[in-house]
């Protein structure tokens, strides 16, 4: 495996002990309610990422099999989405992690975060090789039945209503509301699911960025204040570990530009 990336900002306050981690547990995995790990294996590959060690919690995630391939899926999705600079690179880990994801599906097809990560991965290498052809490949149905099986499997799961709204907002966007239901794509229910996302993950800055996103791919330049207000809240929110960081610092950057 080539060297990822190293996380960019100081990640002393992200590094936990094992049982730090599991008091901190409820509160790092409000989005994607994965349950307390009890394999302590699986535990230090998701202190490792917490920590923004992804490669390593990645590596650690692949050995320790089972529900380490939810680490080490997390793990590679986030790095590749936030930190890797070659976009080929990134389009390939998208695929492997959609892959790996796949295969747990089939294995243990009551795991919303098998579906979930298949979704998030699927859903990235579509934006990078653009909606309209990842549309017409049919990727998208594959998306948004992923994600609403998630979310039949874990109700709570955050993360999958914030992706589910994106993918409803960026459907519209790319190819219009008309075409769009042919997707199975609705304005309404993508608002929704952002609103929802945020009752369940109320502190959570990818949810209010997300959100932000989708009013404005949404309902356009109407709602941009509501969206600027949004990008704000995010980038004062308080980071709990590595990923959150990356989050908070996109939404600073958002806001520069």
């Amino acid at each position: 495996m080539a060297r990822w990336t190293a996380f960019p900002y100081d990640a002393d306050d992200y590094t936990l002990e094992a049982a730090t981690l599991k008091k901190k547990w409820a509160r790092l995995h409000t989005g994607d309610a994965e349950p307390l790990p009890k394999d302590d294996k699986v535990l230090a590959a998701w202190a490792l990422f917490h920590a923004g060690e992804f490669q390593k919690a990645c590596e650690a995630g692949l050995k320790a099999g089972g529900a380490g391939i939810t680490v080490a899926n997390k793990a590679q999705s986030i790095y590749a989405n936030y930190l890797e600079k070659s976009e080929k690179t990134k389009l390939a880990m998208f695929q492997e992690v959609v892959a790996r994801a796949e295969a747990q599906m089939a294995e243990d097809p009551k795991n919303p975060n098998a579906h979930y990560w298949m979704a998030y991965s699927l859903g990235r290498y579509s934006q990078g090789i653009s909606v309209a052809k990842a549309l017409a490949q049919g990727l998208g149905g594959k998306v948004k039945n992923a994600l609403e099986a998630a979310i039949q499997l874990q109700p709570k799961h955050a993360d999958a209503h914030i992706a589910l709204g994106t993918f409803h907002a960026e459907v519209i966007d790319k190819v219009g509301k008309l075409l769009g239901r042919t997707q199975g794509a609705d304005s309404a229910t993508g608002l929704k699911l952002f609103q929802q996302a945020l009752k369940l993950n109320p502190g959570s800055a990818i949810a209010m960025i997300e959100y932000a996103n989708g009013l404005v791919m949404l309902e356009g330049d109407k709602r941009m204040k509501e969206a600027e207000k949004l990008y704000a809240q995010a980038a004062e929110s308080a980071a709990a570990d590595a990923m959150e960081r990356l989050d908070i610092e996109m939404a600073k950057a958002e806001l520069e530009d």
